[in-house]
Order: C-alpha cells, then structure tokens, then sequence
C-alpha cells in the first residue's frame, strides 16, 4: 500500500506561500496544459533550456548551460547543466529533452499545447547525456525562447496516450523548485519545496494554488489571513485595499491583451468549414465596422477604471520593442461605422435590425465568462453599442468549460478571449496562422480561426530573421496585417493589479523590476524568491487547503479523479496560455 505523502487537509512543515487562484486549470499534463494558472504551475515543476531574467526579460541559462548555433543556423547544439536531478532521484540528461521534443514532434496529442515550438524542427538527438542537438527545416530565431516543460523519458515512455488517462496514473516528476503533491479538483493544488533544486531550496516549504469562484470571495480570503496572495483584482478591490494593515498592493504592467474575436468563418486544418458564425462575420467591412462602433477610451476609463492602455497593436506595450501602434487607427465613429455598412449592402429592416443582401437578421451571439465581472461590463458596451448600428447582440455568460468547448468548436458569433503574451512574440503570432487552426483528429491551438496568406508571410519571415531590427518590422508588419483583418479586435491591456500579505511574506521577486509583478510570470522567481516572515513560519493565522497526494517508488501520483484531458483545449478563461 502506498505511504502517505501528507495527511488530508494538513499543511506541509514551515511556511506554505498559498495563493487566490481564480480560474480553472484547463490541464495538470505538461503537454495538455496551456492556460495561464496551469503554466504558472508548469515553469515551477519542469525545466526548460532556457528562461526569462526576472529583472528585464532577457534570455538566460536554466537548463542548458550554453548553447551554439552552426554558422547557416540549422543546427542548435545546447550544452545541458551537469549534476540536476529529477525529484525520483533520477539525473536530468539531454536524452530527456531530446525524448520530450521528439514526443511532439510525432505525437498529436502531446503537441497540443506546445507544438508550434518544434513545428520547424528536423531532427533532435542527444549524442551523450550533456549534449542535446537540434537541427531546423528553416533557420528559427526562436530558439533560445522554446517555452515547452521537459519531461523524464524514462517515466514518459511508458504512457502510450498522453491525452487521457485518470489522475492516479499521472506521473508527477519535476526538477524544479516545487514538486507537485496534492490535488483537490475545483478546490486546491498544493507544491512542495524541492530540497535538491540546483539553484538551491526555496524559502517557502510550498506553494499552494487555491481556487475561488470569484475575486470577491479571493479578497476577503485575504482580509482574513486564508490566502497570502490574491491576483486579477478589480479596479474597486485594488482601491479598497489601499492603507489596509498588513497588505501591500502591487501594480504591474500587464503582459496580457484584452481581445474581443469576429468569427470569421471558422475552417479547420483542411479547410472545411466548422462551428456556427453569422456569415456576415465573415465580410471584413462589417468586422471592421463593429471595430469602429467601439469606444475603447470608455472601457479603461470604465472597466479598467483607468488601470490599462487602450488597445491597438497584437502585441502589448510591457514590450517595447515589438509593439505596434496603427498609424491610423480605426477610432469611435458610430456615424463612419454605419455609412460602412449601408455601403456594404447591410440595410435595417422595418425592425432597425440590419440584414445581409439575402435577408438574415444581423442578430449575434456573444459568448462571455460567467463568472468574469469585466466581462459582462464588456458586453453590456458592446451591446449598446451594436445596437446603434442595427446589430441586435445576445450576451452568453457561459462556464469555463462551456466557453472552452464552444470556441474550440467555432460554435459562436463574437466571444472575449485574450492571452498573455511571451518576451518572444512567436507563440501568440502563430495563433493567427492558418497551420494553427484545429485538426479534424484533435490537436492544435488557435485564437480567432483567421487563416490569410499575407499574414502567414509575414509570419514565416519573423520566424526565420535572426536580424533584430529586421525582425521586429517583421513582427509589426504582420501586427498590421492582423489588424486590418479585424478578427480579433485588441480592446486594451490591462494592468496586473495584485495583493499580499506583508505581515506574512516579503521579498517577492518582480517580474520585470519596473511595475513587474509576483503571479503569472516568465518564470519562477515570484514563488521562489519569497520570503516568509515568522508569523508565516509558525503557520498562524488562515485555513488549511491541502489536498491529499500518495507517493509511490518514489513517483508522486494524484488519487481520485479524471483530470480534463481532452486533445483540444482552448482557453479555458480570460487569462490564457502565452
């Protein structure tokens, strides 16, 4: 009989950082998993080659020690940091790495959240056990930004399916900070400190992920001391907690853009077309239309409650150097918004509801997060909005998952959406391409289902410019392109406004050091570099939340139910995979 790893609902010795976590996770599977709250997990249990300085962004060590391409850069050979082992005991070698990209590279299912990285890749092989070698169809600047979690070979190897199979079979073993020990589904996931992480033992004994149904429910949990860190605050909630005892604010610049997408005529990755979009959508003059009739200045002064920029650009202002403005960009104009679609041949009816040349109504759904309160206050502008243009709009909260099923399956009008984008800008640019849309047999991972040629070029060209200057024209040459397709409207990027517990933590590691922020990072740092106090070392104050964890031979796996592990998985809330 396995031993217990922790007895149920008892808190893991020393000081348990636990943070308001509230949204689902889509995925505990390294290759399934893409939203944000399961990455944040991910980048704190796998290792990557590379990773991001806390300080600004830039490439750095982790993994791979070094790294050298050929001189025609299609061969990448990275040098793999000796002495790093894997939670079972286990030495991390290049074979692992080198067994993870190949796994999807030829396995569907497990490209799913992270195959873009290795789309371009030839082949990848491990001469020894310090050497990984990567060879490129096409010379790939992106390799030094290859986001995919790296999995042990010899306990992945033996799982014939990576896309479904019961919590208890699920290994669990990690090389980083924190090793994931306990899961309760829609209530808690619970990490323990590595002692053996090669940067050396965090300074918390875990880390804690603890879910609510809402921000309101997160902020009084941390009122009262059950939660040291609240994350996704509303403007009003940031501001009540201003001068309250005990908890500091932090507000950063958000790496997230805030995307209201246009079904386009939903098509999958051999054309045919999918789902249930209004085939007006599908004239880029109504699309862009729609974009004129939106007031982006009301939703940060009013939603954002001035925490945000209004949105343009694809990419966000946090970085600089790939942002892109319109030179011209399509502002309020309610009047040039409806001259463009009496021009375009949509008339009102005797009802004021305009019709398409053969005679349907322009009545739209909107498919909205249920339980998002900036969603709705979205919806309720843009509905007032349309409405000016004779566009009768049907607001659709829905849950997590019914958003997520409906958007995979191209089965709405207009739905709110957004990822958080990388310092590399290559992930969230794919999602645009036509090679992103979903595979009839499952797999895949795109945003608004737009599939245009002059993008893809642009998009191509990016990929394979190692030239800097000439890469980010590239960048925001395809940013333009985006925006006058007008799918995937770039309403604002909002401020990351957090909260924590100074009595109990301090020292969190920013990300970036200027308005950086503790949650959601390119990274580690916020969960490994923080720094309890004695109160959180005697454990006072708050409720326990942990789940209970089994270990076996030395492999931790998850007691009681099925994870959701479907092949397909889109957006699961808001604040999406980068």
């Amino acid at each position: 009989m396995p031993a217990l790893a922790q007895e149920n609902g008892a808190r893991p010795a020393g000081a348990t950082l636990r943070i308001g976590l509230q949204q689902q996770i889509d995925s505990l599977n390294p290759f399934l998993g893409y939203t944000l709250a399961s990455t944040d997990i991910f980048r704190a249990i796998y290792p990557t080659l590379t990773t991001y300085s806390p300080d600004d962004f830039s490439v750095m060590p982790e993994l791979a020690e070094s790294w050298a391409p050929s001189p025609d850069k299609l061969t990448w050979t990275f040098r793999i940091r000796p002495g790093v082992k894997w939670t079972d005991g286990q030495p991390v070698t290049a074979r692992d790495a080198a067994y993870t990209y190949n796994r999807m590279m030829t396995d569907p299912a497990a490209s799913t959240a992270n195959g873009n990285f290795v789309e371009n890749f030839a082949n990848v092989t491990a001469p020894d056990d310090a050497t990984l070698v990567i060879q490129t169809k096409t010379p790939q600047a992106t390799m030094l930004a290859i986001d995919a979690p790296i999995v042990p070979e010899h306990v992945w190897s033996k799982i014939a399916d990576v896309a479904n199979f019961a919590n208890d079979q699920m290994p669990l073993v990690g090389s980083g900070p924190f090793t994931l020990t306990g899961y309760r589904p829609e209530q808690d996931v619970t990490l323990t400190a590595n002692p053996d992480f090669w940067r050396g033992a965090p300074k918390v004994s875990a880390v804690q992920f603890i879910q609510f149904k809402n921000s309101d429910a997160a902020v009084q949990a941390l009122r009262k001391g059950d939660v040291d860190v609240v994350q996704k605050l509303t403007p009003a909630q940031f501001n009540a907690l201003a001068g309250q005892a005990d908890i500091k604010q932090v507000k950063g610049q958000g790496r997230r853009f805030f995307e209201m997408i246009l079904n386009p005529g939903a098509t999958n990755s051999e054309n045919a077309p999918i789902g249930t979009g209004h085939p007006a959508l599908k004239d880029v003059r109504v699309r862009q239309a729609i974009d004129r009739a939106i007031d982006r200045q009301v939703l940060v002064d009013r939603v954002l409650g001035s925490y945000g920029q209004i949105g343009g650009g694809y990419l966000p202002p946090i970085f600089a150097d790939f942002h892109w403005t319109p030179p011209q960009p399509r502002t309020f104009d309610p009047a040039a918004a409806n001259r463009m679609l009496d021009e375009a041949g949509y008339a009102r009816g005797a009802d004021g509801i305009r019709r398409t040349p053969q005679g349907e109504p322009l009545n739209f759904d909107f498919v909205l997060h249920g339980d998002e309160s900036m969603d709705a206050q979205v919806g309720e502008y843009v509905k007032r909005w349309l409405a000016d243009l004779g566009i009768n709009v049907e607001l659709q909260p829905v849950s997590d998952n019914q958003l997520n099923d409906r958007t995979t399956a191209g089965d709405f009008d207009m739905v709110i959406s957004g990822w958080s984008a990388n310092p590399d800008p290559d992930y969230v640019l794919r999602l645009q391409t036509c090679g992103a849309r979903p595979d009839p047999a499952g797999g895949g991972t795109n945003d608004t289902f737009l599939c245009d040629q002059q993008y893809d070029d642009f998009y191509n060209q990016q990929l394979a410019e190692f030239d800097a200057a000439k890469r980010v024209d590239l960048v925001k040459q395809a940013q333009a392109r985006f925006y006058d397709q007008a799918a995937g409207l770039i309403l604002f990027y909002q401020n990351s406004l957090e909260a924590y517990r100074s009595d109990r933590y301090t020292g969190f590691t920013q990300q970036p050091n200027t308005e950086g922020v503790i949650t959601g990072q390119q990274g580690y740092w916020g969960y490994y570099g923080a720094q309890p106090t004695e109160a959180a070392m005697n454990g006072s104050s708050g409720t326990d939340y942990t789940g209970v964890a089994w270990v076996l031979g030395g492999v931790v796996v998850l007691v009681g139910v099925v994870v959701a592990l479907v092949v397909v998985r889109r957006r699961a809330t808001a604040d999406t995979r980068e």
